[in-house]
């Protein structure tokens, strides 16, 4: 009996997945993301230079844009370049903004003389400047106070 059952799920399963097969090449061939065959060659997008100044800041908390490149920045668990100039310790020397004092802070916030470990990858609020389109339409109105 249990022999019996389990050919006939097979046997069902196996039919299920036939037509699945049938389906699926009948919808048209796979498109890509891009709007174009996934074999075709499309050409590289334009590369937009960095922007040079500061840029102004549309809120009040909002985290600064970075002013620079940092194509050959290593931030990992050991290393963070990006402190190389704007530690307390070396923003002076460097002429670089020194970072604010809440990257300093731990989560219970309790002082420290390093900055925390919620704040050492730079690059996950801070990103470079550029003169790129928008991504998206975004009809955002910077406060008036900032």
């Amino acid at each position: 009996m249990k022999l019996k059952a389990i050919a006939a799920i097979a046997a069902l399963a196996s039919t299920l997945m036939v037509s699945g097969i049938v389906v699926a090449q009948s919808t048209g061939g796979v498109k890509s993301l891009r709007g174009s065959e996934v074999d075709t060659e499309l050409p590289a997008p334009e590369l937009y230079q960095q922007q040079e100044g500061r840029e102004v800041r549309n809120y009040r908390q909002q985290p600064p844009v970075i002013p620079h490149s940092m194509d050959q920045y290593q931030i990992d668990l050991r290393t963070n370049q990006c402190l190389s100039c704007h530690d307390w310790t070396t923003a002076g020397d460097r002429g670089a903004p020194t970072l604010s004092m809440t990257h300093y802070l731990d989560r219970d916030g309790t002082q420290l003389d390093t900055v925390a470990g919620t704040r050492w990858f730079c690059n996950q609020c801070h990103v470079p400047q550029a003169n790129a389109p928008a991504l998206v339409d975004n009809t955002f109105d910077a406060s008036a106070s900032q």
